[in-house]
């Protein structure tokens, strides 16, 4: 490994584990949903969101240190923490969706 790199476990660790949380917290909204529990379904969402924010912050400021001029090595361990935070949006994202439908099920 180049001494120039910059190898930052730590960063990749708190976006996999934000993004794991994340979409733990998108599921459990789910399950509340099935019950018509829809505000603590929000709640969970909202939690989901801000374990998004977090990963995402610490994201960019990867990506911002290579802006800089300070690039990460680009590993196996990288990849699977990008992979998991756009799979955590994404889960969130439907799970807002499904909790509408939900919704939309108990007026019916």
């Amino acid at each position: 490994m180049s001494t120039e790199l910059n190898n930052n476990e730590m960063e990749i660790f708190e976006i996999i584990s934000h993004s794991g949380n994340a979409r733990g917290l998108a599921f459990e909204a789910l399950k509340e949903a099935e019950e018509f529990n829809f505000e603590k379904a929000e709640e969970l969402i909202k939690q989901g969101q801000e374990e998004l924010n977090m990963a995402h912050k610490t994201q960019t400021k990867l990506i911002q240190a290579e802006l800089n001029g300070v690039p990460s090595e680009k590993t196996l361990l990288m990849i699977h923490a990008q992979d998991h935070l756009m799979t955590s949006m994404t889960t969130k994202d439907l799970a807002i969706e499904i909790v509408e439908l939900h919704k939309k099920t108990q007026k019916n």
